[in-house]
């Protein structure tokens, strides 16, 4: 007597239309929750006194002394006191929102929050960071610059342009980052 045997039949995927707006962007919207999750944590962790006092503060205080000696390799004969990098024509003090780190935290929520192995998220954490402080940098000494030689103009490059410039810097080295390196992850077989 011949055996039968049954073949599962899968269910037919339900039609796109019937699928909620959750579960069609269900990856996209986690991404979206985890950066401003990631974002809001670093703001306000940076927000803290202790935090900017021990932290920030030193390492706004290594951007004015590489920038400064950046600015001593071009002939400026500049000096540098804490955050402060003056010369006998110029002088201006790196604060909070010059220093890049504000670029480097949108950076670093954006790819923490990325789908991505963690060797590509650390690789590009790694790259990336630098990547925007060596931007900063340019901008540290090209405001100097401006400031000694067109100080018409330095409030305007410093406000509008090379904040802009960094920001967008930043971004657009995530959006690299994202389609050349993060490995893209593998869709779920549907449930049978």
């Amino acid at each position: 007597m011949a055996r039968k045997t049954s073949i599962p039949v899968r269910a037919p995927a339900p039609a796109p239309e019937t699928v909620s707006f959750w579960r069609r962007n269900r990856r996209e919207i986690q991404f979206l929750l985890l950066f401003v999750v990631l974002l809001g944590g670093g703001f306000t962790l940076i927000s803290l006194n202790w935090v900017n006092d021990h932290a920030i503060e030193p390492f706004t205080a290594a951007i004015a002394r590489t920038s400064g000696a950046v600015l001593n390799g071009l002939g400026q004969h500049v000096a540098m006191d804490g955050t402060v990098i003056r010369s006998p024509r110029f002088a201006v003090n790196i604060r909070n929102g010059c220093n890049g780190v504000e670029a480097m935290l949108i950076f670093l929520a954006a790819v923490l929050a990325f789908p991505a192995s963690w060797r590509s998220r650390l690789a590009g954490l790694a790259l990336g960071i630098l990547a925007i402080q060596l931007v900063n940098l340019v901008r540290v000494v090209a405001l100097f610059l401006t400031g000694v030689y067109f100080p018409r103009i330095f409030d305007t490059s410093h406000t509008v342009i090379w904040q802009t410039v960094v920001i967008l810097f930043g971004v657009l080295l995530w959006i690299f980052w994202a389609n050349r390196f993060a490995a893209p992850a593998v869709p779920a077989e549907p449930a049978v």
